[in-house]
């Protein structure tokens, strides 16, 4: 394998190419992506009729605190699904909704011990929101001059880079906004991360079907895997001990690559029956979740060693009626929430399989989903330009959430009770 091309760190208005680029940012024209990139991007730039949204005039940040009397809205002018959001009538979810952006919402984080909110967007900008009311802290600027497709933030919230359709990636320091490198590319990215510890950066190629992973301190290329897949890359990520990249596709196939080795550790072919959309690791790295457009999620064990190719260790299906697109786990894996095209978060029991409760009120497709390190709060990206952040702190005392657990349970009764019959009359 030829040595990887290197560069060395640049200047804010510098340019490190990686490798040489195939045209200038200024030519970049939405009508040469390759069909994968269109298939994703399909109905995501045609955009919708103006709309505006309002703060609930909840704050679910302030759940324990009393309005003051002139806030509080007249029962006639308000409906309550306003207030609470969530359509089913069983269930009351807090939420707050977050306008700003002018087109969709590609992605989103929690960021700075959970008291800040990250996002990108289609209509090319990053920006940092304070969650308390709802505006925007930042815009950062040197922004692409395409749309932004992946954000990613360091563990200690101290470096944001995205990825953008105008072939590069950015990286900014998030306490005072500065651009502190670009690089670019001659393909287009379509995802980024940083890994958990903050030395690399991965990207996931569209027509080159690669990933490259980046020392994030020197700008210099680790590892460039061409055609690591057959068809464009929908998704990538670290483990938690940032020495392997698990990556997802077109081609329905999951892979695993080992920083140290530069080799492929796994290779799970046919791992679903339509395109991957998504994956993440839980955070003791033994388990892969990966989203689809078959509609499904599945949790996989890839720890070295104990994985055998007998399928997913589950599967959770009639969750979403349209595809999956993103998905995120609790950081004790306690449960696991994802966001579908059928404008729906979905939260999931992991340990029975089942899912929860579904977060109605998004206008339009969820991209992308977070969930707060105290486990409190869900965040969610739309293409209906908006995020909506979701207060789950007393979830296991909603009535539809107890009905949920009870039909479960008996449910597992019954199983129960089958399986003891017939070993009974066997």
């Amino acid at each position: 394998m030829a040595s990887p091309p290197r560069c060395s760190p640049t200047a804010p208005d510098r340019e490190c190419k990686l490798p040489p680029p195939s045209a200038p940012a200024s030519e970049y024209c939405p009508g040469k992506l390759s069909w994968g990139t269109m298939a994703r991007a399909l109905g995501r730039f045609k955009l919708s009729i103006p709309h505006t949204h309002l703060l609930a005039t909840l704050d679910p940040l302030a759940l324990d605190r009393e309005p003051p009397p002139h806030l509080l809205p007249e029962k006639h002018q308000v409906p309550e699904k306003l207030i609470w959001g969530d359509q089913e009538p069983l269930s009351k979810i807090p939420f707050k909704i977050l306008s700003g952006h002018e087109h969709t919402v590609s992605t989103c984080h929690f960021c700075v011990d959970d008291t800040k909110l990250l996002s990108g967007s289609y209509d090319c900008t990053v920006k940092l929101w304070d969650p308390v009311d709802g505006s925007v802290v930042r815009d950062f600027e040197h922004r692409p001059k395409a749309p932004v497709v992946e954000c990613s933030i360091t563990a200690d919230s101290s470096r944001v880079i995205a990825a953008s359709y105008d072939k590069t990636v950015r990286a900014w320091d998030l306490e005072t906004g500065k651009l502190l490198w670009k690089v670019r590319y001659d393909t287009f990215i379509v995802s980024c991360k940083f890994s958990p510890d903050g030395k690399y950066v991965v990207s996931g190629f569209d027509v080159d079907h690669g990933i490259c992973i980046m020392d994030a301190e020197n700008i210099t290329t680790v590892s460039v895997i061409k055609d690591h897949h057959t068809r464009s890359i929908t998704s990538c990520c670290f483990d938690p001990d940032s020495q392997r990249v698990a990556s997802v596709s077109l081609d329905r196939c999951i892979k695993i690559w080992d920083v140290t080795s530069q080799a492929t550790l796994l290779t799970i072919t046919k791992a679903h029956s339509n395109a991957i959309s998504n994956c993440c690791f839980t955070f003791s790295g033994h388990f892969l979740c990966t989203s689809s457009w078959d509609k499904n999620l599945k949790i996989w064990n890839v720890h070295t060693g104990e994985f055998r190719n007998r399928g997913a260790c589950v599967t959770l299906m009639q969750g979403h009626e349209g595809s999956v697109s993103s998905c995120h786990f609790a950081r004790d894996s306690s449960f696991l929430i994802s966001g579908g095209f059928d404008r729906t978060v979905a939260i999931w029991d992991v340990a029975e399989g089942y899912r929860k409760l579904s977060l109605k009120g998004h206008n339009d497709w969820v991209m992308d989903v977070a969930i707060s390190n105290n486990k409190k709060w869900i965040l969610s990206a739309s293409k209906d330009r908006t995020m909506r952040l979701w207060n789950i702190e007393e979830i296991d005392e909603i009535p539809l959430v107890i009905k949920y657990k009870k039909a479960v349970g008996l449910k597992l009764k019954q199983e129960k009770k089958e399986a003891y019959l017939k070993l009974k009359q066997g």
